[in-house]
């Protein structure tokens, strides 16, 4: 008796185990299948990689940068013009 009990038992594990492998080779495919199904749906929407846009934002900043420096410059020569109308004028009242 005892030794049918334990062969029940063991054939009881051994449908145990390889149920148990079974079930982790499915959660492997259907994890497979959701990450491909993912991949594309990403892919069909057109995203952009954190590389990508580091690098747009850099050049962003960058252009930020010398537009600021550009409109300090316009504005250096409009006051040096603005001077050097007045200066005109007041020669002209002369």
């Amino acid at each position: 008796m005892t030794q049918t009990q334990n062969r029940i038992f063991d054939e009881l594990g051994r449908l145990f185990t390889n149920a148990a492998g079974a079930a982790q080779g499915v959660r492997q495919e259907i994890e497979t299948v959701i990450k491909g199904q993912a991949e594309r749906l990403l892919a069909d929407m057109d995203l952009v990689t954190r590389e990508e846009f580091e690098a747009v934002r850099a050049m962003a900043q960058l252009a930020r940068e010398e537009n600021e420096a550009l409109k300090t410059r316009i504005e250096a020569l409009e006051a040096a013009l603005a001077k050097k109308s007045a200066k005109k004028a007041a020669g002209a009242d002369e």
